[in-house]
């Protein structure tokens, strides 16, 4: 059937705005491959051991130093839509196991860049999801691991990286509540409260009209009587250390200092979680209820101790501390900074192998030994179906290839001499784990190097970048344009 063109006389409708731009077909496929790219480019010289840091600077004029991609992508302002998604893609990695944002990126750039030739040999691009095969799911049944909540970093610029260090217990910034209370107490017996030990006020606004002096000094008595009651139910329980996430009265303080007891007030009620997980303690919400089983005791020695202007209390030496502190120490809020982004990745790390305890091998061994199988199976296929498998292979080796890179040898005499080395071990139905030094870049074992890396990262990172790859490629129509404006 013949198919009915426009009626004579009438030319194209224009249905887009005049200043509307539109990539349509290869053109926008090929574009989308090169803003992919381009991302990539701006953090590839930051994967591995000998990583360069990139220096960034934030609409607020202040300068960032860093080698964490996520870090470097969220500062840069990009237009075009895929490096907005590839910008996304490194978020959702660092959201969902806390490593691998750079990798995520360099590989689906790859996996982009491999399946460009296809397009010019007019392969549909829906091939590449065939490779999804070899990618895993995790398990369930995880456990329970809060960094955010329980494992708190504290920066002190000042002294040394050397003079960093892991507490067994955990610290906070605050000085005690009067200058005669006491400043070191060994094994202490910590009460946590979260309500304010001075007479409370009304919740509405009272006003009271006094004729008789004797009235107003019953007025203060009863305001006295009430704090020091508050005091006696506290003391009776013999405390060491009172803290408390509200404030403490004047007469409150010479109550527990007569008592020989050491009062902090205002404290977080994040630092409070924290101190009770560390000394194994309940925060109480009235003092009225306070038992025995709500004290602390798991804490070995409590010192005030001053670092640069700040006085911070140290709770230390703790029995089976499920919270601590990190101290970390360097010449500037820079650096500091940059050693707290390297921390959280590595704790990340930790994390996810406590989730699944499982590690592959690092330094681009796992990838290279995927290109391979991936190169394997695709060579058994025949015709068009093979092309995927190829382009897939080849992307795998971009993680070797760009430590190789950062390290300053030579990148095409090292990832031959290491496909080689995993070519025959899998045709012998070995196992290779021989990766890329990422500070020497020679070839070794990484089972004598004692680099790991955690399987759930390592899943999540090929899943991802496959997943964006396809779904990038599968865009054949871009329209951007400016709005009217009003």
């Amino acid at each position: 059937m013949a198919m009915m063109g426009p009626p004579p006389g009438m030319g194209p409708v224009m249905v887009l705005n005049a200043k509307t731009q539109r990539q349509t077909g290869r053109e926008a496929q090929l574009g989308n491959i090169r803003a992919a790219m381009a991302v990539a480019n701006i953090i590839r010289t930051t994967l591995g051991p000998q990583s360069m840091l990139k220096m960034l600077l934030d609409p607020m004029g202040g300068i960032v130093m860093t080698n964490d991609g996520n870090c470097i992508l969220r500062e840069v302002d990009v237009s075009h839509p895929t490096a907005k998604s590839m910008i996304e893609l490194s978020r959702a990695q660092d959201e969902e196991v806390g490593d691998g944002t750079t990798s995520v990126i360099v590989l689906s750039a790859a996996g982009l860049g491999s399946s460009g030739t296809l397009l010019v040999e007019q392969v549909p691009p829906y091939c590449a999801r065939t490779v999804m095969m070899v990618v895993e799911t995790t398990p369930g049944g995880m456990p329970t691991v809060d960094i955010k909540r329980y494992a708190k970093v504290e920066k002190i610029p000042g002294g040394e990286l050397d003079d960093a260090k892991v507490l067994k217990g955990v610290m906070f910034q605050k000085d005690v509540t009067h200058s005669k209370m006491r400043r070191r107490i060994e094994n202490p017996r910590i009460l946590l409260l979260d309500t304010p030990l001075e007479y409370k006020k009304g919740e509405s606004q009272t006003t009271m009209e006094i004729t008789e002096e004797q009235d107003w000094n019953a007025m203060l008595r009863l305001e006295e009587e009430y704090v020091e009651n508050m005091c006696k139910e506290i003391i009776a329980h013999k405390p060491d250390i009172v803290i408390t996430e509200k404030g403490v009265s004047d007469l409150a303080q010479h109550f527990l200092q007569k008592a020989n007891i050491t009062a902090f007030r205002r404290l977080r009620k994040t630092d409070n979680n924290r101190v009770a997980k560390a000394v194994g303690a309940t925060i109480v919400s009235r003092t009225d209820e306070i038992q025995e089983s709500d004290i602390g005791t798991g804490c070995g020695l409590f010192e005030m101790r001053k670092l640069g202007d700040d006085w911070f209390c140290f709770l230390e030496e703790c029995k089976d501390p499920k919270a601590c502190t990190i101290i970390l120490r360097g010449g500037s809020k820079d650096v500091l900074n940059e050693i707290e982004r390297n921390l959280q990745d590595a704790m990340q790390v930790v994390r996810n192998v406590v989730y699944n305890p499982k590690l592959l091998p690092g330094g681009g061994a796992t990838e290279m030994a995927l290109a391979v199988a991936i190169r394997r199976e695709g060579q058994s296929l025949q015709g068009i179906q093979q092309a995927p498998f190829m382009a897939v292979g080849d992307a795998m080796e971009v993680i070797p290839r760009t430590l190789a890179q950062n390290c300053g040898v030579s990148v095409i005499r090292t990832i031959t001499e290491l496909r080689a080395k995993h070519a025959a071990a899998a045709g012998n139905g070995e196992k290779c784990h021989v990766g890329v030094n990422g500070i020497t870049g020679e070839l070794v074992d990484m089972n004598d190097l004692g680099i790991w890396e955690p399987y759930s990262v390592k899943v999540q990172t090929i899943k991802t970048a496959i997943e964006n790859a396809c779904m990038i490629l599968r865009i054949d129509d871009i329209v951007s344009g400016s709005k009217k404006s009003k």
